[in-house]
């Protein structure tokens, strides 16, 4: 583990690399996302991380979220460019924290559904077993891990099985990780209390923090606590900006609920990474961070 990482104190967290990226002017409608830059214009990529790093972002979470080798190879891109580029990843967001003590970078590694592309990572259950899944993420664990990055983010996990694939995904990859939930309410996307899903973390050493990301932040409020008592971990906590996507018209609705205000509960409540996701850009970041700072 990192020596700055003793999650003694609240680190921030970045905030969504797509909103930012698509701020720059980048077209994100491939089936890649954000993750077709890293051959294409890896050097929005780095431009993006480094805005959140001059709004006090002290991690850096990589482009790899969608990134797999199944993915790339849909593409026409081969195994051995595809482990070139995540492994990109992680020095793109190194990259852009050159120059600033103390930033961290996270490799993050989505869910199943991401690859899939059609919104399943927010239902989970794809009809596949926890050793299948295991199978899936295992190899860009392991090419991910190569690049040496502070951490794992084990990141908008829809269910309780595919959490359960990840943690035995990382088993020996000598990379601390933390392992966030995606949420509706007081259940994971796939339905299982909360309670389930954190308990996977407790008595891990190589998890650091268990948590929830992708979510409304009025769900985040409750499930902060309720991660910190579970799991026995510091907890990351890192919704949405309160809109909601709508499928159909392809755009977001709904209100802005995100507020910096709203940190001093989570701290409270035992968060110690704490940032934004879908729609929370540098600007949101820079206020967290004045109020963690404050």
């Amino acid at each position: 583990m990192p020596p700055d990482l003793t999650l003694d104190t609240p680190l921030v967290l970045d905030g969504g690399l797509s909103n930012q990226l698509a701020a720059q002017g980048c077209d994100l409608s491939d089936a890649l996302w954000s993750a077709r830059l890293l051959a294409d214009a890896p050097e929005q990529i780095e431009a993006a991380h480094a805005a959140y790093v001059r709004a006090g972002a002290q991690v850096l979470i990589t482009s790899s979220y969608q990134a797999t080798y199944e993915g790339f190879a849909r593409r026409g891109t081969g195994r051995e460019e595809a482990s070139v580029l995540l492994r990109r990843s992680v020095e793109l967001a190194r990259s852009a924290a050159a120059g600033r003590a103390g930033v961290l970078v996270a490799a993050s590694v989505g869910p199943y559904g991401a690859m899939l592309a059609d919104g399943s990572e927010y239902r989970g259950r794809y009809g596949l077993s926890v050793r299948e899944l295991e199978r899936f993420h295992r190899p860009r664990i392991e090419t991910l891990a190569e690049a040496a990055p502070d951490l794992l983010a084990l990141e908008t996990v829809p269910d309780v099985d595919e959490a359960e694939a990840l943690l035995g995904a990382v088993e020996g990859v000598g990379v601390p990780v933390w392992l966030s939930f995606s949420i509706d309410g007081d259940r994971t996307r796939a339905g299982q209390p909360l309670e389930e899903a954190f308990a996977l973390a407790a008595g891990r050493d190589d998890v650091v923090a268990v948590g929830v990301n992708c979510c409304a932040p009025r769900d985040a409020d409750y499930a902060v606590a309720l991660a910190a008592e579970v799991s026995g971990k510091p907890v990351a906590v890192y919704p949405n900006s309160g809109e909601e996507w709508d499928a159909e018209a392809r755009k977001w609705a709904g209100e802005v609920t995100f507020e910096a205000s709203r940190v001093r509960d989570w701290r409270a409540a035992g968060a110690r990474l704490i940032g934004g996701c879908c729609r929370v850009g540098p600007g949101q970041i820079a206020a967290l961070a004045e109020v963690m700072r404050g």
